[in-house]
């Protein structure tokens, strides 16, 4: 086994070594490629933990000019040469006469993927993708920097979330108005930023010899088993089935508030003039509860919850110069998951919490296989081990409420359930579109986001707030970061719901007798 110990991963020139001795190793067996696979793949994880942990501590602070840089440097002098070498090993491996003497039940999905990153494969493409990375960087640092002086205080995008809860109309619409002043400011430079990486990812496609990026994504992320065409059918039930109730629910809201029309102020706080939903005050009372949540739920995935509670692996609360968004990430080296969101003690953020902590479960229940590569399943099914805590926790929120509010805080997250599948087909057509029309001027972009949000949004009244509403996107991290990540949740969303059908049957109704 190589050993790693002395070894900076942030230096090419240290790792480049214990590459070339994997690329020159004689392979005389099917045992010896297991082997090497096996002991690549260990090195793998020490570095792409390295890289992992640059890209953590950069979200957790944009404005850090030190930690940027430090992790611009990897980005352009280490990843490119990763990407190199990953190549060769991966020729090494395909063309290897003992590959297809490997077990075909544990490597044939390996080797699929490798044969299909080969075809893939161009050179040329390293630098766009090491300039793409530093677009997403700076879409990163641009969101990270946005604040408002709201209430008497400076305060990020996520900490104003709260004030669109309040029952007070006047104080939620001056919430929406300074958040959507604050993000249009910036809107023309992340609209130019757009149109850098589309050409970019064009240019990748091409280069690879596909006719668009779309098409050459469905390959590079492995989608073997569905196709656009099938995108395209499910944004289409999506529409003639969830958009409809949606439609129903914003409509029954309007009647209950006894509005002539929605505002997109209207939509976050109680009908009924009850409280808004406060889980928490401070982080620690989040992790606290969420903890004596999953508990409850199973001691195992308390304990591996608890696990995190270790001062490394949770960066929770919500600042300014903190990256968007919430993510877990596996470190494949230490095998530790580490989780990161921006929490401001609404139940959105205990959505949240749980649902990374699906995540962190499925990576601790995979972290001991020992081919890295199989330590994560696609990102389809990823998903459903993140959306489904968010479901199979709902009898234990009276952790956080009272009975009322726990119900409150169930029926919120179901009709929710409703909406963001209609967001959902909503970005993924988007995105189909962006990719197959790769030419579009800004203003074709800013057209075909209304019409989507005609076909597919809600009966909000956006008069006199046209011009915030064409650019609405901007605010969608996987569209600048992960482009055609986000289908994955609506797949995953039928799957949690499934699973929570059949813990419904099984356990509960067992219980109640």
């Amino acid at each position: 086994m190589v050993s790693v110990e002395g070894i900076d991963a942030r230096k090419w020139d240290q790792i480049q070594p214990v590459y070339q001795e994997f690329l020159e190793r004689e392979i005389d067996s099917a045992e010896a490629l297991e082997q090497w696979l096996l002991e690549l793949g260990q090195f793998d994880a020490f570095v792409g933990e390295t890289g992992s942990m640059l890209y953590v501590e950069m979200t957790c602070d944009t404005e850090n000019e030190e930690i940027k840089q430090a992790y611009l440097d990897f980005v352009e002098q280490v990843q490119p040469e990763l990407a190199k070498v990953g190549d060769l090993l991966n020729r090494k491996l395909a063309d290897s006469p003992h590959a297809d003497a490997l077990d075909s039940v544990e490597y044939n999905v390996l080797l699929r993927d490798t044969r299909m990153d080969l075809a893939l494969f161009r050179e040329e493409n390293i630098a766009l993708g090491t300039e793409l990375t530093k677009l997403g960087q700076r879409y990163n640092e641009i969101c990270g920097a946005m604040t408002v002086d709201f209430d008497g205080e400076e305060r990020t995008m996520q900490q104003m979330g709260k004030y669109l809860q309040v029952n007070d109309r006047e104080v939620r619409e001056s919430a929406y108005r300074a958040v959507g002043e604050r993000r249009f400011q910036d809107s023309e430079e992340i609209d130019e930023l757009f149109d850098k990486m589309v050409g970019l990812r064009h240019q990748i496609a091409l280069n690879a010899g596909y006719e668009n990026f779309r098409d050459y994504t469905f390959d590079a992320k492995h989608r073997f088993d569905y196709s656009p065409e099938d995108c395209e059918s499910f944004q289409t039930a999506i529409e003639q089935i969830c958009v409809p109730l949606m439609r129903d629910i914003d409509e029954e809201r309007r009647a209950v508030l006894g509005l002539d029309a929605l505002r997109m102020w209207d939509m976050g706080h109680d009908v009924k003039g009850r409280s808004p939903l406060q889980p928490f005050a401070e982080v620690e009372e989040m992790v606290a509860g969420t903890s004596r949540m999953f508990h409850r739920l199973s001691p195992e995935l308390g304990e591996f919850f608890d696990s995190l509670r270790d001062g490394t692996s949770l960066d929770l609360d919500s600042r300014k110069g903190k990256a968007p968004g919430g993510y877990q990430l596996q470190r494949d080296h230490s095998r530790k998951p580490f989780i990161f969101m921006n929490a401001t003690g609404l139940q959105r953020d205990l959505e949240t919490m749980v649902h990374e902590a699906g995540h962190a479960f499925h990576s601790i229940y995979a972290d001991h296989l020992p081919l890295v590569d199989y330590r994560s399943a696609p990102i389809e099914f990823c998903e459903v081990a993140a959306m489904s805590m968010e479901l199979l926790t709902h009898d234990f929120l009276d952790e956080f409420y009272s009975p009322e509010d726990a119900n409150r805080a169930v029926r919120e997250h179901l009709e929710g359930i409703v909406s963001i599948l209609a967001w959902i087909a909503t970005i993924d057509a988007f995105q189909h579109w962006i990719y197959t029309n790769p030419g579009h001027t800004k203003e074709e972009r800013h057209q075909q986001w209304i019409e989507l949000g005609e076909r597919f949004g809600s009966i909000l009244d956006w008069s006199e707030f046209e011009e915030w509403r064409k650019v609405g996107w901007q605010r969608q991290l996987h569209l600048f970061s992960y482009p055609f990540y986000y289908i994955e949740y609506g797949i995953a969303q039928l799957g949690a719901l499934q699973l929570w059908l059949q813990y419904q049957i099984i356990f509960v109704d067992v219980r109640d007798g």
